[in-house]
């Protein structure tokens, strides 16, 4: 059984063009995606990462930082992220895939842990801890099994399910699969809080965060960052007008 993280990356944010690029902390050399990789490599249920990007030449900037973190790289699609994804875990053999953004520099370890543990537990098809009442936007993890991704990829047919790559699963054909929500323990504030990047004011966020506890543990959790808002909480003004957004 091997179980492959594969996270997704390109410099072509439409939003937040080369986002993953950007400095965390603000005032160091490492970049976002940097942040996100070492954080998943601290999982102890992962056996393998592979960082899937794009076939445009301005994503080599992408296999560098991997090549950089010694993790792999794959390069397909720039729209068909379902099928990126599949030809990824397909090439590496992966029996469960951790689905992980490169947008997510908070992502917990722990939890992504947690999340497999339960997936293998429950014995099911799908795992998801952004169904039911979701955990914070940024510490997004889904689990699915390789052939479940070969399903899902064989029979998505729009380009929202091919965008989105388990919207297809858990959206147009939910009664097709087992499918598990992992459950928030936390409040509805504190779930609201927001640690993905699409925006600056996003970035200015997550530099305040990084700023402020990074440099006491690089790998810091929810609980911490939920401590730092509740001494601190001018800091959530900086984007929790994007809480409600689609973005």
């Amino acid at each position: 059984m091997k179980i492959g993280a594969i996270i997704q990356a390109r410099t072509s944010s439409t939003r937040l063009p080369n986002k993953v690029l950007m400095k965390l902390p603000y005032d160091s050399n490492i970049t976002v995606l940097e942040q996100v990789i070492r954080r998943v490599k601290k999982s102890t249920n992962i056996d393998e990462i592979t960082i899937a990007t794009t076939v445009d030449k301005e994503d080599d900037k992408i296999i560098k930082i991997a090549e950089k973190e010694k993790v792999n790289w794959f390069r397909g699609s720039k729209k068909n992220v379902l099928g990126r994804y599949y030809l990824t875990a397909k090439k590496n053999k992966y029996d469960i895939i951790v689905r992980i953004t490169s947008d997510c520099p908070c992502i917990d370890p722990n939890h992504i842990d947690f999340c497999i543990n339960q997936h293998q537990k429950n014995q099911v098809d799908y795992t998801s801890n952004s169904l039911n009442r979701p955990y914070p936007k940024g510490l997004d993890v889904e689990i699915i099994n390789f052939k479940i991704l070969k399903i899902t990829f064989q029979n998505a047919k729009t380009k929202s399910e091919k965008e989105h790559v388990t919207s297809y699963i858990y959206q147009t054909k939910p009664q097709l699969f087992n499918i598990f929500g992992i459950e928030s323990p936390y409040t509805t504030a504190e779930s609201n809080v927001r640690l993905t990047l699409d925006t600056l004011q996003d970035y200015s966020f997550l530099c305040c965060i990084y700023d402020e506890l990074y440099s006491k543990d690089n790998f810091f959790n929810l609980p911490k960052i939920l401590k730092l808002i509740k001494e601190k909480p001018w800091i959530q003004n900086i984007n929790k007008h994007l809480i409600k957004s689609n973005i």
